[in-house]
């Protein structure tokens, strides 16, 4: 992204979580903030979708991804977490749709000049922050996860859930296992999901597409470029290191499977990439 100025990938996010609420009458994941959020700009962005049929495979991943780390959020409130990260919030609705226990807390990190712009939008279509909600500036590229959200009032010794959607394949790879590691390390112990994809050669080459292409080709054109890929078995055998226990890794063929059962296609066909849920057993 330029600096100062707000990020353009988390506009188009936004705008396949709309399109997806219309397009697809939101069968994946239901979110009546989505179009709401974008404001003035919906119809334009969702009429852009529409006329694109070769979105309709991101804007699914991006649903599926959505749904499974909001699943596995409510499965961790029912087991004692008391703060939740959204990670690269962008606009991400959450926060101002799902009520929260009390004692919950709930923070947006995301870089400073995408996070004034959410919460300028959010005033202009007159969204309210809920007060469990705390926005903590944070330039991931730059400085540690850690110190951005503690300045905010993150308490480290709270078991914690990291919703990390959209961001990793944008960070460089030290960047990325630096975040991994304050997670992994919380007193009390951390639990995550994020989204990755696998490298353009290697295991995972045959199944590359096209559309992956031109969307690489995309998010560079706006200074946003892919930076980090990653394969599976190593990156698993990464959060193992961290002392990630609870692991869960779902590529394109158990996205068909779990959230697609009835979908007929060849495999180059499959929704998407990987989305991982991994926590740490500390505090527990």
């Amino acid at each position: 992204m330029e600096a100062g100025e707000a990020s353009r990938t988390a506009l188009g996010a936004a705008a396949q979580r709309a399109a997806h609420q219309v397009l697809d009458r939101g069968f994946i994941f239901p979110d009546p903030l989505a179009v709401r959020i974008l404001g003035a700009e919906s119809g334009e962005l969702i009429a852009r979708a529409a006329a694109d049929p070769s979105s309709r495979k991101l804007r699914l991943f991006i649903a599926v991804r959505t749904r499974f780390s909001e699943d596995a959020l409510i499965a961790a409130l029912s087991d004692g977490v008391r703060q939740i990260v959204v990670l690269g919030a962008g606009l991400d609705t959450f926060a101002y749709r799902v009520a929260v226990p009390e004692h919950v807390r709930i923070f947006e990190a995301d870089h400073p000049a995408t996070q004034e712009w959410k919460r300028k939008r959010l005033a202009e279509v007159a969204i309210p922050a809920p007060p469990a909600l705390t926005f903590a500036p944070v330039d991931f590229e730059r400085e540690a996860l850690g110190s951005g959200l503690e300045y905010a009032g993150f308490d480290p010794g709270q078991r914690t859930f990291f919703s990390w959607l959209g961001v990793v394949p944008y960070l460089a790879k030290p960047a990325f296992l630096e975040t991994l590691r304050y997670i992994a390390n919380l007193p009390a112990g951390g639990e995550v999901v994020f989204d990755y994809a696998n490298p353009l050669s290697g295991s995972a080459q045959a199944a590359r597409d096209a559309d992956h292409d031109a969307l690489a080709l995309r998010v560079a054109s706006v200074g946003e470029p892919f930076k980090s890929y990653f394969e599976t078995e190593t990156l698993l055998a990464t959060l193992i290191g961290l002392g990630m226990s609870d692991i869960e890794d779902l590529g394109p063929v158990q996205i068909r499977a779990r959230f697609f059962p009835n979908y007929r296609g060849t495999p180059g066909n499959n929704i998407g990439g990987h989305i991982v849920r991994a926590a740490s057993d500390r505090g527990c």
